[in-house]
Parts: structure tokens; sequence; C-alpha cells
């Protein structure tokens, strides 16, 4: 039996999150790390309580727009969006943090992020959207890019 590295594990994890999710384009899911310790997940989905694309349909997708632009027309809220806002509804601090996510962040995300004081952002996945990569390197924020972690489960009964 392979045990998964740290990452990895993680990775799986953030996938299983991104499970919730209610967009019809992309399913991302993140959590926010520190010390091995999960602090908080987010997945992206309308505000909660509010009607999703799962019910209304995706309005991006009706007016033609592409991924990675426009996305104040979007119901959703992104996942890492989500886990500062989790967060921050516990009382947790995520500074020093690090951020396991399915995709890389667009640029709003990422200036959030930089004023959460993360200081890694661990990913398989890309969003369409690279304008986040000089902010994390101007902010001191360590990207990696790693492989899609298996999506198999391994049980020993």
């Amino acid at each position: 039996m392979n045990r998964p590295d740290i990452d990895e594990y993680f990775l799986k994890i953030a996938s299983v999150v991104a499970e919730r999710s209610t967009c019809h384009r992309h399913h991302v899911g993140a959590l926010a790390v520190r010390d091995k310790h999960i602090l908080s997940t987010g997945y992206n989905g309308a505000a909660a309580g509010l009607k999703d694309c799962l019910e209304l349909g995706c309005l991006r997708n009706e007016r033609g727009i592409p991924s990675g632009e426009r996305q104040e027309l979007c119901r959703a809220i992104h996942a890492e969006q989500n886990v500062i806002i989790q967060a921050a509804l516990h009382g947790v601090s995520l500074e020093g943090s690090t951020i396991y996510a399915t995709h890389t962040p667009c640029i709003l995300c990422a200036k959030m992020l930089v004023n959460s004081k993360i200081t890694r952002y661990v990913s398989f996945g890309k969003y369409n959207d690279d304008a986040f990569r000089d902010l994390f390197r101007e902010a001191g924020v360590f990207l990696e890019i790693k492989e899609r972690p298996s999506s198999q489960i391994t049980y020993l009964d």
C-alpha cells in the first residue's frame, strides 16, 4: 500500500470538497491547512440560502462569457473566498497557512489570500487566469503545482 504524502492527502480532500460545487463549469474545492490541521474548507457556489446555478442555470453560459472573465456576473462565491469566509465566521486566522485547491486562483481570490497572510498555495488544476502569479511572487506566497492525485480511495477491510 502506498501512503499518500501530505500534499497529495490534502489535495484529495480538496477534490472531495469540490464535489459540493453547484457550478456548471468548474467544480473547485479548497482548504486552508496549518501544521497539518484543516482550518477551513470551501467550494464554489451561490451564497448560503440563495438559489444556485443548478436551480437557475448558468448566467455566464447564457451570455457566452469565457472562463476567467467578468467574474462579477457569476452567482458563485469562489472556493478560496469561502475558505476565508468560513475561517472568519469561526474566528480562525489563516496567517501562515497553506491553501490546497483543485485550481489555481483568480486574481481577486489571490488578493484576498495575500491579505489573509497565507504562505503557500498548492494546486493541481489551472483556472483560466494567470494574473495571480506575479502577485504571489511579489507577496512571497510560494506556489506549487502538483500532479492530480488519484481519485481512488484505499480501504483495508
